[in-house]
């Protein structure tokens, strides 16, 4: 499958976000932090705290899922026109192993984006394997005149 052929690339936008960790939010109760960002993927990393690990001793797998959904619709905006946003409308995971510490890494990549809407896949790592992988899509709107 050929990538898709992007008109725009905010590096601006990237630099900005890459190495930070939001003070509110989901993304800063969770500690994202945006490692690297490309035309059309980023990666974002999670470190594994004590507060999200279950009474069974792995981490709550909603957490993985708020990260994929994060990345998700993250990926879209260095790769959009100004003032353009993004929207989650569905996505699916495969959580494929238990996660007990260190810290996951999403690498979200765009399969194919339209004016409307694009399509995102993400997989995660813990510690080098691999422990959910996803699906989903974005909905791509412009801005309210």
């Amino acid at each position: 499958m050929s990538e898709p052929d992007f008109e725009v690339f905010n590096q601006e936008w990237a630099d900005r976000v890459i190495g930070r960790v939001s003070s509110k939010g989901i993304d800063g109760y969770l500690g994202f932090k945006i490692t690297d960002v490309q035309p059309g993927k980023l990666v974002c990393e999670m470190p594994v705290t004590e507060e999200i690990i279950t009474y069974i001793g792995n981490m709550h797998g909603g957490c993985i899922s708020a990260l994929c959904d994060h990345v998700l619709g993250t990926v879209m905006y260095p790769v959009m026109p100004a003032g353009y946003w993004a929207a989650t409308t569905e996505f699916k995971i495969n959580l494929l192993a238990p996660v007990k510490g260190g810290t996951c890494v999403a690498t979200a990549q765009i399969i194919n984006m339209t004016r409307r809407m694009a399509v995102v896949r993400i997989s995660v790592e813990n510690e080098g394997r691999l422990v959910a992988a996803a699906q989903g899509t974005c909905a791509i709107a412009a801005p309210r005149s």
